[in-house]
């Protein structure tokens, strides 16, 4: 099984090099990089390029690695014993498989997307170190051993929000994605708007990679943002010379909402526009 990307995933050579390194190593791929840099879409793509079953466990922080596993609906049981009802002699009836043993029962190899692990409380990690490695788990309740059909694709993103156990770590094959250069983000941007006006891509990504580059920035355009951010410019129809405008007058580009996402970065941007409006 390789991953060769997809039409609808630009993926970068060591990037598909990482993904296929994972799978022939039997472990756990660890994504990193900036939020919006295509770490979760990453998994669906691979599962759609190799037509394997997905799953995904969106990780919170009030999540622990039992959750995926499996719970015991106690409260249901109890309820059902004061109605009378006969599920109450099968203590297998209230056993709430999580995604974890959904993808052990897969009758094909799956992609299991373990998605923002750095959410979870700091335990999380090494919670999951026998399962991940042995690929079984043992259910109390019902006394059975549940092992791996076959062993998933296990891809874990992180936005790099607290570090990760040691122990972790050596189980996992790890991989950067890196921000997209322009060449790179033009390609994406392609993918998402094939034949798009080019002087249009052109102004957008001057704005955009000018924002980035400003220095004090509390949070850098993502690419989805970009991407947000071109739609909205397609639908209201703003042309290219609206944008040059904006790059040469150093003002707030239109719809800029979709690009800054807080208000100290607003005015840190309207500070520097004034600055530069003074120079000239």
């Amino acid at each position: 099984m390789r991953f060769t990307g997809t039409e609808s995933y630009v993926a970068t050579e060591d990037l598909l090099v990482a993904v296929n390194a994972a799978v022939t190593l039997a472990r756990p791929l660890l994504i990193k990089g900036e939020p919006g840099t295509g770490k979760t879409q990453l998994a669906r793509e691979v599962a759609r390029a190799l037509e394997a079953p997905f799953y995904d466990w969106a990780i919170k922080s009030t999540t622990k690695a039992q959750h995926g596993l499996y719970e015991y609906d106690a409260v249901s049981r109890l309820r059902d014993s004061q109605l009378g009802d006969a599920r109450v002699h099968d203590i297998r009836n209230y056993i709430v498989k999580g995604k974890l043993w959904e993808s052990f029962e897969s009758a094909i190899r799956p992609v299991l997307l373990i998605d923002e692990i750095d959410k979870a409380d700091i335990e999380f990690p090494n919670d999951l170190l026998r399962e991940l490695d042995q690929m079984e788990f043992y259910v109390y309740e019902t006394r059975a051993t549940i092992r791996a059909t076959h062993r998933p694709i296990i891809i874990i993103t992180s936005n790099n929000e607290k570090e990760l156990p040691d122990a972790f770590l050596r189980r996992c094959f790890f991989h950067y994605i890196r921000f997209p250069d322009r060449d790179t983000m033009q390609a994406i941007v392609e993918v998402h708007f094939p034949g798009l006006k080019q002087s249009l891509v052109k102004e957008a990504m001057e704005i955009f990679f000018g924002l980035r580059e400003l220095p004090g920035l509390k949070k850098k355009p993502s690419t989805s943002e970009l991407l947000d951010w071109l739609k909205l410019l397609l639908a209201e129809d703003i042309p290219p010379e609206t944008l040059r405008e904006t790059s040469v007058k150093k003002a707030l580009p239109p719809l800029y909402g979709a690009l800054l996402k807080n208000e100290v970065d607003v005015h840190l941007f309207e500070r520097v526009a004034f600055m530069a409006r003074r120079a000239n």
